[in-house]
């Protein structure tokens, strides 16, 4: 297509090329990895300027160059269009070049700071079960009809780029539906500018990601965007617009007034919304539950492996969801019954142990306290936890998250999560500190131990009999970060190994 089109659909255009150029080849924001053909978004960065590399980018085969600075300040020989966000303006050339896949599905976006990829896969294999061709963007994973596809490290939501793409590889490949796990860095950022959502789902808002944001109200606005933008996203015939929130949720009247203009479904644990829990207890294979839609007298019993409260309001936002798509109870049901197991969610390691070992993602102070929270209904005995708290992120949740842990785990092992550039020292110290100030004592029931994988084995060795052992924070990722190299890393093969008396040491060693 011609550059000229690409540019018609982005926002605050300041200066427009006096020349056309055609686009063969996909956007980029990587100098790397354009191909001949394609556009270079160039913008400034945190680090780095990259409209230094408009040239190695031309070299490479660029026949376009989006920027955020005037013409007359960049070495350009080809066409040049100044934006004043380029980062913004990515999702927007993206979604143009590949001709807005997103308007030929029905999208599903899950906001929310714990549960979403839960809800996320929930919600895809309920729209399996009612036969509904459906791919899913998720932290864990992309998947398009028989293939999966890890979607990296530690990104949440993936590039506006890579979206895109797999938005338009799912159109290609006859579906009609899609589900993507929606985070506050991907509607902040942009990287689902360009995506016309058409169900929006909170879980919940808690303290995260105020290192970033600045401040909750900016992270809750960041949020937001997923709601306030329904209204006016692309129309698709037969799919409605519809906002689900978890009216528990101390900020449910901020998303209900962002989204009064579309249809709303409201959910609730305590009984409160269109849709509730009205029943559930735990059995040793799982949990029954009943929940009902009061609006349209639908009452459904289901049995599901997940454990916690917090999981059934992760059922209950996607049950929420399917009935505003129309999908049958039925196929409700069978969606909850036969969910796989989610990579790093409640995940259980069995070495032959006597007792319970579980590898679980919760990385905020609420996620930590329902992970907890359920451990503990998998037991009479002890719960030892063990998890950390990442570097160069909200300071504040180190003390909150060991404050959790002290509360409701018999024993904490303290630990390396990410630690990057700053000292895993200093962080264990504030996290030891907040423990103390909840009347842990160090060396009995609470330890330091700066080595995952030592931790997640002196774990393992404190255990007995019918405990639960637990690993919180990092659940399916890859890889951890020290200084600024991510290093292999997976707590669910650090776990089997330290059952098997084996345990993994933790890279690098200067970091302990």
């Amino acid at each position: 297509m011609r550059f000229f089109e690409l540019l018609e659909h982005v926002p605050e255009l300041l200066q427009r090329p006096e020349q056309d150029a055609i686009v063969s080849a996909p956007i980029s924001e990587d100098s790397r990895t354009v191909q001949r053909g394609g556009v270079f978004v160039a913008r400034r960065g945190l680090k780095t300027d990259s409209h230094a590399l408009i040239g190695a980018a031309i070299a490479s085969g660029a026949v376009a160059v989006v920027g955020e600075r005037p013409l007359d300040q960049v070495a350009c020989s080809v066409p040049y269009a100044q934006v004043r966000n380029a980062q913004q303006a990515l999702g927007y050339l993206a979604a143009a070049y590949h001709g807005f896949p997103s308007r030929r599905l029905a999208v599903i976006g899950v906001t929310g700071t714990d549960g979403k990829t839960t809800t996320t896969n929930l919600i895809f294999n309920m729209l399996k079960c009612a036969g509904l061709p459906v791919g899913m963007i998720s932290t864990v994973s992309a998947v398009i009809g028989a293939e999966e596809m890890p979607t990296g490290l530690h990104v949440t939501t993936p590039t506006a780029p890579e979206v895109q793409g797999y938005l338009q590889r799912m159109v290609e490949s006859g579906l009609t539906h899609c589900v993507i796990e929606t985070t506050s860095h991907g509607l902040a950022q942009g990287r689902v500018n360009g995506v016309d959502y058409d169900i929006a789902v909170l879980t919940n808002i808690t303290h995260e990601h105020l290192d970033f944001h600045g401040s909750f109200e900016n992270y809750r606005a960041a949020k937001g965007l997923l709601f306030s933008r329904l209204a006016e996203s692309y129309s698709k015939a037969g799919v409605p617009k519809c906002a689900v929130i978890n009216l528990d949720d101390p900020n449910a009247s901020y998303f209900l007034e962002l989204s009064q203009s579309v249809r709303q479904i409201t959910y609730s644990a305590q009984g409160y919304g269109q849709v509730n829990l009205l029943q559930w207890r735990t059995e040793p294979s799982g949990i029954q539950a009943t929940l009902l839609d009061s609006a349209e007298g639908i009452s459904l019993t289901f049995q599901t492996p997940l454990i916690g409260l917090y999981n059934l309001q992760n059922i209950l936002a996607a049950a929420s969801a399917a009935l505003a798509l129309g999908v049958p109870a039925e196929a409700i049901k069978r969606g909850i019954e036969t969910l796989p197991p989610i990579p790093g969610r409640m995940e259980r390691i069995d070495e032959g142990q006597d007792f319970t070992a579980i590898v679980d993602f919760a990385h905020t102070p609420n996620a930590l306290e329902k992970a907890l929270q359920a451990a503990r209904t998998l037991t009479d005995k002890r719960v030892i936890a063990v998890f950390g708290s990442a570097g160069l992120r909200d300071v504040e949740k180190r003390r909150l998250m060991a404050e959790v842990g002290a509360r409701l785990a018999d024993i904490c092992v303290l630990t390396a999560e990410d630690p990057r550039t700053e000292s895993l020292e200093a962080i264990l110290e504030m996290m030891a500190e907040g423990a103390r100030r909840m009347g842990a004592v160090e060396g009995k029931t609470f330890f330091r131990v700066p080595d995952r994988g030592a931790a997640i084995a002196l774990a393992c060795q404190l255990a007995q009999a019918g405990d639960v052992v637990i690993a919180c924070g990092k659940g399916h990722e890859q890889s951890m970060c020290f200084g600024e190299i991510e290093y292999p890393w997976d707590d669910r093969e650090a776990m089997r190994a330290a059952l098997r008396g084996t345990p993994l040491k933790t890279l690098p060693t200067a970091q302990a």
